[in-house]
């Protein structure tokens, strides 16, 4: 097996939620020389109103070394076998959730 053919189930970071995580709430940093995505969560549609609204707020208290650079948190649509740079980025549901009220912190249990 290569190891482009392996796969691996990717559970949303909320405690007890269980369900598969869809999303990757992320934001592009640089030191200059090298960029990657920042990943803040790896969450399911139910809980990313939550992740999203915390990684806004991580980010803003971010500080940042001489050189380099983070830009505001995006939610990536998680793809089997893509890389970073390949996922969607969710612009529709980030305008969505930046203009509802807060959002509670997700439940602690299943139902």
């Amino acid at each position: 097996m290569l190891p482009s053919d392996w796969r691996y189930v990717i559970r949303c970071q909320t405690p007890a939620c269980g369900a598969l995580a869809v999303y990757k709430v992320a934001a592009a940093w640089s030191d200059g020389v090298t960029d990657e995505l920042k990943t803040y969560a790896l969450t399911c549609p139910s809980c990313l109103p939550y992740w999203f609204e915390q990684a806004c707020r991580k980010q803003t208290l971010c500080r940042l070394a001489h050189g380099e650079t983070l830009a505001k948190p995006g939610i990536y649509e998680l793809s089997p076998g893509k890389r970073d740079r390949e996922l969607a980025r969710r612009h529709d549901l980030e305008v969505q959730l930046l203009t509802n009220a807060p959002n509670p912190a997700p439940s602690q249990t299943t139902t």
